[in-house]
């Protein structure tokens, strides 16, 4: 294992990119992006994304000297393009708006188009939630879940985030994808040659399966059954069909380097904490207390927290192979 501060860890995969086409500010943006997922845990969303993303933009999948552009076609609504770059400059872009949008007309939202993957979705809230916003973000995916009762794919596994400050500490954040495990879990799963748990995806046929590489060919199965593919149209709508983004089905994989840029979307709310009610925030703490003051009980993100901590001081292990992978970019 090789141990790198997470500055080395940005330099590592910024670097990369760099060398691969991208503009460096670009780089930058999508570097602290996989660092931080890494040293939260979600290593799926992490340093292992460096290798496909510098494939994606050698191939032309992903628009390495995208610039993203942000207009204002109402008071409260920010239009932002990415070009067919990397997702993460052109949220960047909109979480430099929001807060002061937010804060003018108590509610604001960006609808980012012509995107890629978004990462971990829960630190764009989180970041908007350090800024007394009440933050939530739907963003779509390729296709990997079909409607319930289906076989073909029409939803991606469509993440969405939430956050809300509490006076002087994190803010609580949820995210969660729609489907019953990460998509990231199986791929993980199939590079490995393991078998996967049963009740976490279908093969092509519509049957349970346990071989990760069939779940890959087939569907992911929907946290929530059916309720899980409600929430993944509304996902759909929003991050996609409002913003002028592809549908899932429309979309690319964000896995390799084959085909054109998926062009997929997101959409970003951020609600000023204390626009209705003055002491909201407060009002957030003391139920946070009514759940921490439960033995056994914790608000989400609690671990992740701690490995964001130890990470901070320690730096983040990185498997030798990994490492020597990215720096080979």
């Amino acid at each position: 294992m090789a141990t790198l501060d997470l500055t080395e860890a940005e330099a590592l995969a910024a670097d990369a990119l760099v060398r691969c086409g991208t503009l460096e500010p670009a780089a930058r943006s999508v570097a602290r992006a996989l660092v931080g997922a890494e040293a939260d845990g979600l290593k799926g969303h992490g340093l292992s994304r460096v290798a496909p993303y510098a494939a994606q933009v050698r191939a032309g999948k992903v628009v390495g000297d995208a610039l993203p552009r942000a207009e204002r076609p109402r008071p409260g609504l920010l239009a932002v393009d990415a070009a067919h770059g990397f997702a993460y400059p052109a949220i960047d872009l909109a979480l430099e708006a929001l807060p002061t949008m937010a804060r003018e007309q108590g509610i604001a939202a960006a609808g980012i188009r012509r995107s890629h993957h978004c990462g971990a979705a829960g630190r764009p809230v989180e970041a908007l939630a350090e800024q007394s916003c009440v933050a939530l973000l739907f963003a779509n995916t390729p296709a990997a879940m079909a409607p319930w009762g289906g076989r073909r794919a029409v939803f991606g596994t469509n993440p969405l985030a939430f956050a809300c400050p509490l006076p002087g500490r994190a803010p609580i954040v949820v995210d969660l994808a729609l489907s019953k495990v990460a998509r990231a879990n199986i791929v993980g799963a199939a590079k490995r040659g393991e078998a996967i748990p049963e009740g976490w995806a279908l093969d092509a046929e519509g049957h349970p399966t346990t071989d990760a590489k069939a779940a890959l060919a087939g569907t992911m199965v929907p946290l929530g059954d059916a309720k899980g593919t409600a929430l993944a149209l509304m996902v759909e709508v929003l991050a996609a069909g409002l913003v002028g983004a592809r549908f899932a089905d429309e979309a690319s994989s964000f896995l390799d380097a084959e085909g054109d840029p998926p062009g997929t979307g997101q959409l970003i709310i951020a609600i000023d904490a204390a626009a209705l009610s003055p002491d909201a925030p407060e009002r957030f703490a003391a139920l946070a207390g009514a759940i921490e003051g439960q033995d056994g009980a914790r608000l989400p993100g609690a671990r992740r927290l701690g490995l964001r901590q130890r990470a901070a001081e320690a730096g983040l292990d990185l498997p030798d192979a990994l490492v020597a992978e990215i720096r080979a970019l």
